[in-house]
């Protein structure tokens, strides 16, 4: 492991931890896999110092590791079971990821920026996560492995992405940001059969903007 996870590291990620159960995250599982999850590893060296406060930095290519906050929300949202079978949309830093393997799900994640796919893949295989990985288009999903019992969006979209809901299993549900640049509606979308979805929403966030086509 090319990182340290020092007691002042195991520390402030336990502050945050209990920062996020005071700001509503209920689903203990969640909250025990980020603690887990060391998130200074997959931020840039010099944010290092900030990795366990509950905001978003960037991780380059016009990219941010998201919130703690949000990476908590939809994956409590989504109630992520063991060997459950999740597409993400939007490998990033590769954080999000590594909070899904921790609490058993088989990942197929997809990003379509060259450089994060790079990095994510060379710092995961690191610390030992092994997800499917695959560079390409996000809005395509990945029909082969399809379907998924679960969906995670994690750029904010103008719209739900048709393919998505077709790769999605009967009984799954999928998590995905929508609305404008400025201003999206957490949105769960629910398979109720081949022909019929339920979707509610679950408050306000801002995502960086979800992009077709590969970079």
């Amino acid at each position: 492991m090319k990182f340290e996870d020092s007691y002042l590291h195991k520390g402030l990620r336990k502050k945050l931890i209990d920062s996020l159960r005071k700001n509503g995250i209920t689903d203990e599982k969640v909250l025990e896999a980020m603690n887990r999850v060391p998130r200074h590893a997959f931020m840039e060296s010099g944010f290092v110092n900030f990795s366990y406060q509950d905001r978003a930095f960037p991780i380059g290519a016009g990219q941010t590791i998201s919130q703690p906050y949000t990476v908590a929300f939809q994956t409590q949202v989504l109630n992520i079971q063991p060997l459950e079978k999740v597409l993400e949309i939007g490998t990033g830093s590769g954080f999000q990821c590594a909070v899904l393997l921790e609490m058993g799900a088989r990942v197929f994640t997809i990003e379509r920026q060259k450089e994060l796919y790079l990095k994510a893949r060379k710092k995961l295989a690191e610390l030992g996560y092994t997800p499917n990985f695959f560079y390409g288009d996000g809005y395509e999903g990945i029909p082969a492995y399809a379907p998924f019992d679960k969906i995670i969006v994690t750029a904010g979209g103008n719209n739900i992405p048709p393919k998505l809901i077709e790769q999605l299993k009967i009984g799954g549900k999928l998590i995905i940001p929508v609305g404008s640049e400025n201003n999206q509606k957490m949105t769960l979308v629910e398979k109720l059969s081949e022909n019929e979805i339920r979707t509610s929403e679950h408050g306000s966030f801002i995502f960086v903007p979800l992009l077709k086509g590969i970079k």
